[in-house]
């Protein structure tokens, strides 16, 4: 039975191509469910004349196939894991060409929600039907609300105990609550019955004190360039997470190799979203020139450029201003693209440079962004934490 077992996973894999070979090797016959699989894969992986979605062989046709692929998705989405089925979309948008048809509203409604899947739609967004623009919209607004029930909250417990540390306020707020300090004096109030604290007395940050002259400014300079659709999707999220605070002045701008300040769209990480124009090349000196001017004081600026630092403009100049603004005091970082599932993506060279000017450079995945902002906003060693983030990940 084992043999047999692995027999099929092995026809599996190898396609329908194969079945004649494996005939030779003795009677192990597809499962009923594997046979479902077999077909399902075969659509993508196997195109014959008479494969695939399409009425033709030799693409993805159109009209009455349609109906075809939502029921081939309906089938992927009952026999395979869900790590599988955002695997299985993305190769049939790019091998059976079906990015015409990710485009129909019957279709998108099917879909997984997947951050890949959302880049590539939003690579081709200028060529959506208007048919196609509210289904576009739900299918982007579903992976975004993914992303903020990820980080949000953590994003903005970080942000509240760096900004507001050292003070308290008798003032209750559920965001503002100090988990640390409350538990801490607390712990002699532990009931063995519950089994959990009852606190006495909540602490609570003061996030009155922050007037507008302390206030942290953060801004984010976003490579919109075409490999970054997956980075650019994660910063508006965080984006907007940032700007919907009181206690910071958030500006997020966008560039390729012209600029545009997208900070009056923060209010709606989706419109935020529409506003960039993924493609094009990169001047990511241009762009932090741009960004100097709202530097008003140093000290209290935490500066982001999200990019995969392929510069196409002045490398030495881009370097020079990078130097000049954290000798000035701001606390400068560089988060690196990240592309195909969260795989690190970058100019590895103008990565090294920037880190030898004392610029930490982190490949880091969404989940470690809160950690990352407490650290900056708080004015600790952000090279020790690349350090013991480069660790972890060995």
């Amino acid at each position: 039975m084992e043999a047999e077992g692995k027999i099929r996973r092995w026809r599996l894999i190898l396609g329908q191509d194969s079945q004649d070979r494996f005939n030779q090797m003795g009677n192990a016959p597809l499962t009923k469910e594997q046979d479902l699989m077999d077909q399902a894969l075969a659509a993508i992986y196997n195109r014959t004349e008479s494969g695939g979605f399409g009425t033709q062989g030799g693409g993805a046709g159109r009209g009455a196939s349609s109906p075809q692929i939502t029921r081939w998705l309906g089938d992927v989405r009952r026999l395979f894991d869900k790590e599988l089925v955002t695997v299985i979309q993305s190769d049939a948008v790019n091998r059976c060409g079906l990015k015409q048809l990710l485009f129909e509203p019957e279709l998108l409604e099917s879909l997984e929600p997947d951050v890949g899947l959302a880049a590539t739609i939003m690579l081709l967004k200028e060529q959506i039907p208007k048919r196609s623009k509210d289904s576009v919209r739900s299918y982007i607004k579903k992976i975004v609300e993914e992303i903020n029930r990820l980080l949000e909250q953590d994003i903005r417990r970080a942000v509240t105990a760096s900004v507001n540390r050292k003070k308290h306020s008798p003032i209750p707020s559920a965001a503002a609550l100090d988990f640390k300090t409350t538990i801490a004096r607390n712990l002699k109030n532990y009931n063995r019955e519950l089994k959990t604290i009852v606190p006495e007395h909540y602490y609570f940050f003061d996030r009155t004190s922050t007037t507008a002259a302390n206030k942290w400014t953060v801004i984010l300079d976003i490579d919109q360039s075409g490999s970054m659709g997956e980075s650019v999707i994660y910063s508006s999220v965080m984006s907007c997470i940032l700007a919907s605070m009181a206690s910071l002045r958030t500006r997020v701008v966008a560039f390729d190799t012209n600029i545009i300040d997208l900070t009056e769209k923060c209010e709606d990480p989706v419109d935020l979203l529409f506003g960039f124009q993924l493609g094009g090349g990169t001047n990511i000196e241009q762009s932090v020139a741009y960004c100097e001017k709202y530097i008003e004081n140093p000290s209290k600026t935490l500066f982001f450029l999200i990019s995969d630092l392929e510069e196409g403009g002045n490398r030495a100049g881009l370097l020079r201003r990078l130097e000049e603004m954290k000798a000035s005091g701001v606390t400068a970082v560089c988060l690196l693209a990240l592309a195909d599932g969260g795989k690190p993506y970058y100019d590895a060279q103008m990565a090294n440079r920037i880190a030898g000017l004392g610029i930490p450079c982190f490949a880091c995945n969404p989940e470690m962004l809160p950690q990352l902002l407490e650290r900056a906003l708080s004015g600790q060693d952000l090279l020790a934490f690349e350090k013991e983030f480069e660790k972890r990940k060995r």
